[in-house]
């Protein structure tokens, strides 16, 4: 890997004096979006939840699927949230209530998701496959494109653990 820095001149001394980083135009990089905190709900901060999600967490992207990161108001640091209406995702829930053997989940590039669809308003989808349990909630009419993008960084910050459905 090769890094370098391109530094901005003065054009009437051929360049050799350097003013700093040159100016580059483009896109701004995604910011938070300018929205009130959302109130949330977590469960208790586990001891496996403090020793995992903070790996996730570091690594959750500003944007996903075209919606900018907005603060939340949680007692825990393991809650992020985008766009309004809001994906949400929480790190160190308990094991999703359907989630028992006989259940099927859904393999999304490598990461093994179950998907509750039982409140109308919003699709739940939890990772049951790593240390601790990963839960992506996505209002009404949202497709799984969140979630699919979602496992890029969960793969990374999270190791595959065998899945264990309750009885």
């Amino acid at each position: 890997m090769v890094l370098s820095t391109v530094l901005g001149g003065d054009e009437d001394d051929g360049g050799g004096d350097a003013r700093g980083p040159a100016e580059i135009e483009g896109t701004a990089p995604p910011q938070r979006a300018d929205l009130p905190p959302l109130p949330m709900e977590v469960p208790p901060v586990t001891p496996e939840a403090d020793t995992h999600c903070p790996a996730l967490m570091g690594g959750l992207p500003l944007e996903l699927a075209r919606q900018q990161s907005r603060p939340v108001q949680a007692d825990s640091p393991f809650a992020y949230a985008w766009g309004d209406p809001a994906v949400v995702l929480r790190c160190g829930v308990d094991r999703p209530a359907g989630w028992v053997v006989g259940s099927s989940a859904i393999q999304i590039n490598g990461v093994q998701w179950y998907v509750d669809t039982s409140d109308p308003e919003t699709t739940v989808w939890t990772a049951v496959d790593r240390p601790v349990y990963v839960e992506v909630s996505l209002p009404r009419g949202v497709d799984s494109a969140p979630v699919t993008e979602l496992t890029t960084p969960l793969a990374q910050a999270l190791p595959y653990q065998e899945p264990t459905p309750g009885p």
